[in-house]
């Protein structure tokens, strides 16, 4: 009987609808079946988003972690480790960091933990705290893998990881689920956008304070009332859900546009959506490397982004799309009413996002540099 490929363990705080989620299923089923096995520990619970793992023979352990510092989910990930004996434990984020110590006890050989980007309660990585959690972590974790270079010096400068410790790794876009649209616009069923000759602004994320999805509103609606021309040819989508999806929603109806606009919550059908849009919009306060843009890149869309985190190394102001300053609602409602009135800067923006997702972002490329840091154990 031939010797079962290492096991990695990846451990997460829920396998839900995101970037870092998407991510991971994305590593797991672009890295050769003989190389590793994975499972996957939720500190919390899984959704059916775990239905786009497509490998069958992922195990996935739900924990169903209490509110704050709960003793007994270390138990329960130490007891789990035990049994599965992997040879490589990936923790992800601050809110995974801490089940290191479940890994060093259980004899784990090897840690990596990944810095995805900011949390919503340290959206800038000031916290001391949490500073000297990763600090402490940093001693018995053998690898840190940030997506961006500013997670990167964060890890170094502020942190004191030492440099031999530290390996960056960009997330990847799969070109063969993301692509341009071909001929007439397909938007799903229940759209209720009418889109003939018209231009659909959108963004894509859950929708909660870093994410700042209402200062797209309000860019939006100011573009409306400085631009007839916009207010005539552009509407908005936003997919996703969340607190601010209500106030959102309010807002739009407020200024009488509710009918200009879709948002209808949480949708899995995210690269169809996505090849509607004329132009794609992240108006995060905070972010690392977002697979949101990647994946507008990929399918061929300007992109306007808040100049924070990740995103200027991915979004090249002026050739690919245009940036700008976080919460700052006149600039992205000049950023929109220039994409949207102009055809010639729109098409350039498109083809060079396109051009740089393809040779810049590759999938197996990403896959490719997470195998061979494994590797290294």
């Amino acid at each position: 009987m031939s010797e079962q490929p290492p096991l990695i363990v990846h451990i997460i705080y829920r396998l839900g609808v995101g970037g870092l989620e998407n991510g991971l299923v994305n590593l797991i089923n672009r890295m050769p079946t003989d190389s590793y096995r994975h499972a996957i520990i939720c500190l919390t619970d899984s959704t059916d988003f775990s239905q786009r793992i497509q490998r069958p023979d992922v195990a996935i352990y739900e924990i169903h972690k209490k509110p704050g510092q709960d003793v007994e989910s270390f138990v329960k990930v130490y007891k789990l480790l035990k049994q599965l004996k992997p040879t490589l434990v990936h923790t992800r984020n601050l809110a995974a960091i801490e089940y290191q110590l479940c890994a060093f006890f259980a004899g784990v050989p090897f840690r990596v933990q990944g810095e995805h980007g900011w949390d919503v309660f340290d959206p800038e990585g000031n916290n001391v705290k949490y500073r000297w959690l990763r600090f402490l972590m940093g001693l018995i974790i053998h690898r840190f893998i940030p997506l961006s270079q500013q997670l990167h010096d964060y890890l170094q400068k502020k942190v004191g990881i030492p440099a031999k410790k530290i390996a960056r790794i960009c997330n990847g876009v799969d070109t063969d689920l993301f692509y341009p649209r071909e001929g007439r616009r397909q938007m799903p069923e229940n759209c209720p956008l009418q889109l003939d000759n018209k231009f659909l602004v959108g963004t894509v994320g859950r929708m909660h304070g870093v994410k700042d999805q209402l200062t797209l509103v309000k860019a939006y609606i100011l573009a409306c009332q400085e631009s007839a021309i916009f207010a005539e040819k552009a509407r908005l989508a936003i997919i996703g859900d969340g607190p601010l999806r209500e106030l959102a929603v309010n807002l739009l109806e407020k200024h009488g546009l509710e009918a200009n606009a879709w948002l209808p919550g949480e949708c899995h059908n995210i690269a169809q959506i996505l090849r509607g849009f004329d132009v794609f919009v992240l108006p995060s306060k905070a972010e690392g490397i977002s697979n949101t843009i990647l994946e507008a890149m990929a399918t061929g869309l300007p992109v306007i982004a808040t100049s924070v985190g990740g995103n200027p190394e991915l979004v090249i102001n002026e050739k690919t799309g245009l940036l700008v300053e976080k919460e700052n609602v006149s600039a992205m409602a000049t950023a929109l009413q220039l994409l949207i009135t102009d055809d010639s800067k729109r098409q350039q923006f498109s083809a060079a996002a396109l051009q740089r997702a393809r040779q810049e972002f590759s999938l197996d490329s990403m896959v490719a540099r997470y195998q061979a840091v494994y590797d290294r154990r």
